[in-house]
């Protein structure tokens, strides 16, 4: 089971991280603690900053964050909150920005909205943490990038050291 503690040490080492507070909005909203998951989706949108997804490969997590996913569970909590027409304006929302205005999970939301049907919200696949790969993990090891040192320019001919010193006397 997942807590909000563990989301909330990770949003605070980068409180920037919109699939913390995706992740987190998640837990709140199973723990039926809708307000703070209605909280968290809205800082997972505005830290996607008006891009349609973010890949977050590259930190080690094999899951993209869909802005539409985040207004889909943006709509799901505001359900849970008895906000339906709120959670309509967010879905239609949410239509804007699918890829390739592929709509039709949307307009069975927004049907289920009109019913008030609560929506299931979307989350990041079971299992998938922020994991580094194996091969990357393994060259951890520190590297030189700045080279050996080596004189460019001396007053003293054929000087050899190496070394930062006060000036010498010649």
């Amino acid at each position: 089971c997942f807590s909000p503690q563990a989301f909330n040490k990770t949003i605070e080492k980068d409180n920037s991280l919109a699939v913390g507070y995706f992740q987190r909005g998640f837990v709140h909203l199973q723990l039926e603690m809708y307000e703070e998951a209605l909280s968290d989706y809205h800082m997972a949108f505005s830290h996607l900053r008006e891009n349609p997804f973010i890949d977050y490969k590259q930190l080690g997590l094999r899951h993209i964050l869909y802005a539409w996913e985040v207004l889909y569970s943006t709509a799901a909590v505001q359900c849970h909150l008895q906000q339906w027409q709120e959670a309509r304006v967010t879905l239609e929302k949410a239509v804007v920005w699918r890829p390739e205005r592929r709509t039709a999970v949307l307009e069975l939301a927004l049907e289920q909205v009109q019913d008030h049907l609560f929506l299931e919200p979307m989350l990041v696949p079971l299992g998938e943490l922020f994991r580094p790969r194996k091969k990357e993990v393994e060259q951890l090891d520190s590297k030189d990038f700045l080279g050996k040192p080596k004189v460019i320019s001396s007053i003293i001919p054929n000087d050899e050291y190496i070394g930062f010193e006060p000036l010498r006397p010649q």
